[in-house]
């Protein structure tokens, strides 16, 4: 019989993946002293047990870099199994709207925090981006990140003052 902890060490984990966009630019973390060090990936870390996807998302979002979601919306998932043992479906969660600029609150597990440029992203990507890219297709993430703002920003409604958006007063005031 094989012990309980040894079938738990080979049961695939779940991640999740903070995509944040700040004017067209992508945040990305370049990790180090865990798995896949030195690729760039998004903030994000594993979901707890009982946890929801979206207070996961929140809390991990702010632990690494100190930004506080204020919106966000769930996105796809991919499945991995990299460095032969290690397997995670990654579930992405999109931010909307944040309060902060990102800082490396966890030096020992990320080395800095950087915007890029959809179209100039670093080198090597995190496995579950490299995928998400490959599956969604990079024109496609690229709208699926900012769809929600653009959408808001094309319609009549200022961000800020009396004809403020109801969505967004909502948002505000939470």
């Amino acid at each position: 019989m094989v012990p309980e902890a040894q079938i738990n060490e080979n049961k695939p984990r779940v991640g999740v993946g903070i995509v944040v966009v700040k004017e067209g630019k992508v945040l990305l973390g370049k990790r180090k002293n865990a798995h896949c060090a030195g690729d760039w990936a998004f903030p994000g870390g594993h979901l707890n047990l009982g946890e929801n996807v979206e207070d996961c998302a929140l809390r991990e979002l702010h632990e690494e870099t100190g930004l506080k979601g204020i919106s966000l919306r769930l996105g796809p998932w991919t499945n991995n199994v990299f460095e032969k043992d290690k397997h995670y479906i990654t579930l992405f969660v999109f931010i909307d709207f944040f309060e902060g600029e990102p800082k490396a609150k966890e030096p020992n597990k990320c080395e800095e925090w950087k915007w890029f440029d959809w179209n100039d992203l670093p080198s090597p990507l995190f496995p579950s981006i490299r995928s998400l890219i490959q599956t969604m297709g990079m024109e496609k993430l690229k709208q699926t990140s900012t769809s929600f703002l653009t959408s808001l920003q094309n319609n009549t409604y200022p961000l800020a003052g009396k004809n403020t958006h109801p969505l967004i007063v909502k948002i505000i005031s939470h």
